[in-house]
């Protein structure tokens, strides 16, 4: 059994993206109406931060370089094996299930991206006579000429494609806090904690 020495510590660029995203995630699901004009510009936000994550894959610190945890199912399974032989091993960065999670859930959030921007187009301007309500709810344009027209096929396949993204994103999400969870009972290490301020 190898064990390689914890020299690990998220840095805080990758702490401000992972809440950034999980914020913007839970305030879509909970809070903004689907359409509304909030719902668009926490779509952006979420493609600034993904985009800001993957540039930071190539040129961040180890640990969150995409070199550093490469997707690999063969190494995935060599994992699950070593979970069930009781072997532990520590990774200076992801280990093969969770980078296989990592690359999943940012494909997953690329899609989502880029079905809301094809139903959507770029930001719209904000009506200085909208209310907050109404920015958050999106109520403000039930009734207008633009919602009552026909979609288009290409239109309905954005909504459709976005619709599946969002669902399997929940799942993936579901899964990420599960294995996370999981690891840190069974190998007692800090990984929640490690992506809070101070910890590592």
């Amino acid at each position: 059994m190898t064990v390689h020495t914890p020299t690990r510590r998220w840095d805080p660029l990758v702490k401000i993206t992972h809440w950034g995203v999980a914020a913007v995630v839970v305030v879509n699901a909970l809070i903004v109406g689907e359409g509304s004009i909030a719902h668009i510009y926490a779509g952006y936000t979420l493609a600034a931060l993904l985009a800001l994550r993957i540039l930071w894959g190539f040129i961040g610190t180890y640990s969150a370089r995409f070199s550093s945890f490469k997707p690999s199912p063969s190494r995935a399974l060599g994992h699950i094996a070593d979970i069930r032989a009781g072997r532990h091993e520590v990774h200076k960065s992801h280990n093969p299930l969770g980078a296989l999670m990592a690359y999943a859930l940012w494909a997953c959030l690329a899609v989502i991206i880029a079905s809301g921007i094809g139903m959507a187009g770029a930001p719209p301007a904000v009506d200085a006579s909208i209310s907050a309500s109404e920015f958050i709810s999106g109520e403000y344009g039930e009734g207008s000429e633009g919602s009552e027209r026909e979609e288009s096929q290409a239109e309905e396949l954005f909504e459709e494609v976005h619709e599946i993204a969002v669902n399997l994103l929940y799942v993936l999400i579901a899964l990420h806090i599960a294995g996370v969870a999981f690891e840190t009972a069974r190998s007692g290490k800090r990984t929640i904690t490690a992506m809070l301020p101070g910890g590592k």
